[in-house]
């Protein structure tokens, strides 16, 4: 195994020079760079899982598939390979910026599986399409219900304490925390979305999902909202999306 001493890091911009950049017949730009160890046909499953219906959000970014993206430096900086030293200085991912593109870079060697690596780059793509296009009213609708319904769980850390704080009235009035409240929508919204492509790219359980902070969301809760942003967003051409109840006994 190399040394670090050995390995050049390099600029995200001079990455992003010397690659280039593919557009999936989705519409979604990507690339790939350095020793990823991710096979180009996974990888092209992996990015044409994103609906076509998000891409007109997305036009302005693009996804570098790499090795790994440095975290303890204020420049953008990218590893051709990996090291067990230059592992514990990377992070899932970084972004930056290039003109009018807006470049997301993500770290394949940071994670063990398929999994792994597919919903860190569909929890970025949802963020991303949150940014631009915000959250649909009909699932805002659908989560307050639940919320006031009381269901139990969610589906991440960011969406458990913003649904918290939300459903707790400002001292002395009677109106919730509406900036929570938003938050909420669009944690939840952001983890649906993201959710429901690793669905179609990758068969998983939903407890893999699972992190020690919270509860996660009830079982039928999750599938409603599913359900919601699969009628908003259909599959491409080629996949599915499912769900299957585990049989007790």
């Amino acid at each position: 195994m190399a040394g670090t001493a050995q390995i050049e890091l390099w600029h995200a911009e001079k990455v992003a020079t010397q690659v280039t950049v593919l557009t999936a017949p989705n519409g979604i730009r990507y690339a790939v760079w350095g020793e990823t160890r991710v096979s180009d046909s996974d990888l092209e499953r992996l990015v044409g899982a994103v609906p076509v219906s998000l891409a007109p959000a997305l036009r302005q970014r693009a996804y570098y598939f790499v090795p790994l993206a440095i975290a303890d430096t204020g420049e953008n900086l990218v590893a051709p390979a990996y090291t067990v030293e230059l592992g514990d200085r990377a992070i899932c991912h970084r972004n930056a910026e290039f003109g009018a593109t807006e470049a997301v870079f993500l770290s394949t060697r940071l994670v063990e599986d398929r999994f792994g690596l597919a919903f860190e780059f569909f929890i970025n793509v949802a963020h991303n399409f949150v940014e631009v296009a915000s959250v649909p009213e009909s699932f805002a609708t659908l989560v307050w219900s639940q919320a006031e319904a009381q269901v139990r769980g969610e589906t991440s850390q960011d969406a458990w304490e913003t649904r918290r704080r939300a459903l707790e009235p400002h001292p002395g009035a009677k109106t919730f925390d509406e900036r929570s409240r938003n938050g909420f929508f669009e944690s939840s919204f952001s983890d649906a979305l993201a959710i429901y492509m690793l669905s179609l790219a990758v068969d998983f359980d939903y407890h893999d999902l699972r992190e020690r902070e919270y509860p996660l969301l009830a079982a039928p809760a999750l599938a409603e909202r599913l359900r919601h942003v699969a009628g908003l967003f259909p599959s491409n051409s080629g996949y599915e999306f499912q769900i299957h109840y585990r049989r007790k006994g």
